[in-house]
């Protein structure tokens, strides 16, 4: 285990674009951080957080052009950037069509949640790595978020290949999070910036609506997620006329998909959300998904199916 300064960065980049893990900080909490454009690395995000559900993760990046090349920034959304970035801001924004963070770490959804870090040594490794890195805060789901290298480490231990040290984080709360969908500003979830803050640079905000479909989602909060237009029958074991198979483990050669041929829970998290967009652009009359064991990542993965299946 490797808790390193600045020239770190380096080494931190090239674990992350082996696929592996890091424990980084930033200025709000330390961040468990993976490749964004890696669909499997995320996977271990999640295996590793032990989260229950698929939330959309924040995607780091080095500066608002960056941001710009991922999300589509109305007037509103440049102007709450250019006011708090770097920082402790996070903004949901529609995805850019050739957005190249992967579909699990947006869980399925056609936002995005971003943010650029004020942290040195995070800068350091988003310049050296060059890509976004999807990095929530380096804890099991339910614990205390980490502030400093070592409750990383505590929490974790020889699981991560790499922790950076920081230094205590200067903040010490999670990122506020903004959705800015047009000229419509609403607050997720409160953060390292107050409401004041926020609101004397985008005038009054909203609130969530938790009812509505349309409502943006976001870290911390309850989500609705990416959700099929053809129905979606669960514990399949074929596919009748008209309909797609999406099977789990071996035994599914005749599925139209397969999340992971060798019943590999990280690979069929990796895979879920783009298949599930794959099935429904084939306009089925309806998607069949084969029996996911509930253990692991498992559970997550059912708990997104029975979501889906929902009418």
């Amino acid at each position: 285990m490797d808790q390193g300064p600045m020239e770190n960065a380096f080494a931190a980049a090239a674990t992350l674009a082996r696929g592996d893990l890091v424990g980084l900080p930033t200025e709000t909490v330390y961040g468990l951080g993976a490749d964004a454009t890696n669909a499997e690395a995320v996977a271990k995000i999640f295996a590793a957080k032990g989260r229950p559900h698929f939330n959309p993760l924040i995607s780091h990046v080095v500066s608002l052009e960056a941001a710009e090349a991922l999300g589509v920034f109305s007037p509103l959304a440049r102007k709450l950037a250019e006011a708090f970035w770097p920082g402790p801001l996070s903004l949901v924004v529609p995805r850019q069509p050739d957005c190249a963070v992967c579909d699990l770490a947006c869980a399925g959804l056609d936002t995005i949640a971003l943010r650029v870090p004020s942290h040195p040594l995070m800068q350091e490794v988003l310049r050296a790595f060059g890509k976004p890195v999807a990095a929530p805060s380096a804890n099991v789901s339910g614990r205390p978020s980490p502030t400093t290298a070592d409750h990383v480490l505590a929490e974790f231990g020889d699981k991560l290949t790499l922790v950076l040290d920081g230094g205590p984080c200067a903040v010490g709360l999670e990122s506020a999070v903004v959705a800015v969908i047009g000229d419509q500003a609403t607050l997720l979830r409160l953060g390292g910036l107050s409401r004041v803050e926020l609101e004397a640079v985008a005038g009054p905000l909203l609130a969530p609506d938790a009812s509505s479909k349309a409502a943006p989602a976001s870290p911390g909060m309850v989500l609705r997620h990416y959700a099929p237009r053809a129905p979606v029958r669960l514990n399949g074991t074929s596919a009748g006329s008209g309909e797609v198979m999406i099977g789990f483990g071996p035994g599914f050669d005749g599925a139209d998909f397969n999340l992971s041929a060798a019943g590999d829970l990280v690979e069929a998290a990796a895979h879920l959300f783009s298949m599930l967009r794959a099935a429904d652009a084939l306009n089925p009359s309806a998607i069949v998904i084969a029996t996911i064991p509930e253990t692991g990542l498992g559970e997550a993965i059912a708990d997104r199916l029975r979501r889906a299946a929902e009418r």
